[in-house]
């Protein structure tokens, strides 16, 4: 059977893991939400309050912490930790447990094992360029800092939760600025990415673009 990988990355509310599992069920093909990953290990971390800055606390989590995700559930030691791992705790928290090396180096590993024997989408902020390098479907989606929010925005107000668009916009541009500048596996398009903004189209609208250059390639539904 082919095996297929394709990448997505893209900043925080570019509409990535939206598109990305849609693609996947239309190619019925493995779906991974490595932002799920780094969620988890997020949430964990201040459940035990952990200092996100201590690096040695933060290996040692990660080295014990046992992880199980699936397209509907995201379970850590035993106990299902789905919606929490959306919480805006652990969202405004995540791009700093992101950076660190070690943790990038334990979650990578198990990214690639994942996608070893399977035809996967991927989608993060480092697939194209650090976990699937290989991959030979890539595409990096942006949209404004303005719209962005919107989506987060509403994607709170859904779960009850609100605050400002103001707010919103200084917590993604705090997100962005930490996912760039990192040392490790940076936020950057892959210079073999397909650059797709998203800001006036719709998640369809998107989908469909990557679904047409995948299948123009040759690939077939599994």
């Amino acid at each position: 059977m082919q095996i297929i990988q394709i990448a997505i990355d893209g900043p925080a509310g570019s509409g990535k893991s939206t598109v990305a599992k849609i693609v996947a069920q239309n190619l019925r093909i493995t779906y991974l939400d490595t932002g799920a990953m780094y969620r988890a290990v997020t949430y964990e971390a201040l459940n035990n309050h952990i200092d996100l800055d201590d690096s040695t606390a933060l290996r040692r989590l990660v080295d014990e912490i046992d992880l199980k995700i699936t397209l509907e559930s995201v379970n850590i030691n035993g106990k299902d930790c789905t919606e929490a791992i959306r919480m805006p705790e652990v969202t405004q928290n995540v791009s700093y447990v992101a950076k660190d090396a070690y943790v990038r180096k334990k979650m990578v590993a198990l990214q690639q094992k994942i996608a070893g024997d399977q035809s996967v989408v991927m989608d993060g902020r480092d697939i194209a360029t650090h976990v699937l390098p290989k991959a030979p479907y890539k595409y990096f989606l942006v949209a404004t800092p303005k719209e962005r929010a919107k989506r987060r925005l509403l994607e709170l107000e859904a779960k009850g939760i609100h605050i400002t668009l103001e707010e919103m916009i200084a917590e993604i541009e705090a997100r962005d600025k930490i996912d760039q500048e990192r040392a490790t596996a940076p936020l950057v398009q892959a210079k073999d990415a397909k650059l797709i903004d998203t800001t006036a189209l719709t998640i369809d609208d998107v989908v469909q673009l990557i679904l047409a250059d995948v299948l123009k390639a040759g690939v077939k539904r599994h």
